[in-house]
């Protein structure tokens, strides 16, 4: 169970600010935002990134969620890393956390444990866990990402936070910088091991599934974009200090136990 200070329990909760990114992508907006809608979070910021899309996601959410988000910026980008950064620099919450168009919170009281174990000044980022879930039936669960709780040794082994589940303090973002959009699909990877290299980071693992992700990412939908992927894995490990080959096969390889097999 986590202890908290006599400070800590008494401090106000946080402000929070979710960035989405979007484009073209009024088939799954909705869902995403319903679950921002459900967290009834005092001090929530809801910034959508949008890519200039042309079927009808800007007009979806200016009509059905002008009470959910709190700002909708729409102009050409350079990818979702690229809108991801904008959404950093739009931000005004003290802490901030992603939340893709595909995916959803998993519950309404995700923003709220987050929110209590921030109350700790000393705490720098939360994760938790992740579902993986059908595309066509988001209710099924084929891939379950069970976290940890951070050491720095960890990162050798191939160890990340399911990205989607992070929320980072303001100052550690002012300290570890933005996505760095010359890496094509690993920024996200790249980005973990730049924020969790900070020495002393001060990290929290909250043991619970704190959002359901759709399967289908740009990473995994073709034989191309995995070798890039893998390519891009390993040059950041090697940038960051934490280990080569060895390092990716046991990210990669990982991935299997978290496979939910079909039973019978």
């Amino acid at each position: 169970m986590m202890k908290f200070s006599q400070d800590a329990m008494h401090a106000p909760l946080p402000t929070i600010t979710l960035i989405t990114a979007t484009y073209n992508s009024a088939q799954t907006v909705a869902a995403s935002l319903e679950s921002i809608r459900a967290q009834q979070y005092p001090g929530l910021e809801s910034l959508v990134m949008d890519g200039a899309s042309t079927d009808g996601t800007q007009a979806l959410i200016r009509q059905s969620f002008g009470d959910v988000v709190s700002a909708l910026h729409s102009e050409p980008d350079a990818g979702i890393y690229d809108a991801l950064n904008k959404g950093f620099r739009a931000a005004q919450g003290e802490v901030i956390g992603l939340l893709h168009s595909d995916d959803t919170l998993a519950n309404p009281g995700v923003l709220k444990a987050v929110g209590q174990l921030f109350r700790d000044p000393s705490v720098d980022a939360v994760y938790g866990n992740l579902n993986y879930v059908r595309r066509e039936a988001p209710h099924q669960v084929v891939r379950h990402w069970r976290s940890q709780p951070f050491t720095p040794d960890l990162l050798r082994r191939g160890w990340m936070p399911p990205h989607p589940t992070l929320f980072l303090r303001r100052r550690v973002l002012a300290q570890a910088g933005e996505f760095d959009t010359r890496y094509r699909i690993a920024a996200d990877y790249e980005h973990v091991l730049r924020v969790f290299t900070l020495p002393g980071l001060q990290a929290r693992y909250l043991p619970e599934v704190m959002v359901n992700m759709k399967t289908g990412g740009a990473s995994n939908r073709s034989l191309g974009n995995i070798m890039r992927k893998s390519a891009e894995d390993l040059r950041a490990i090697r940038q960051h200090g934490v280990g080569g080959w060895p390092t990716l096969l046991s990210k990669n390889f990982s991935k299997l136990q978290q496979i939910r097999w079909p039973s019978g």
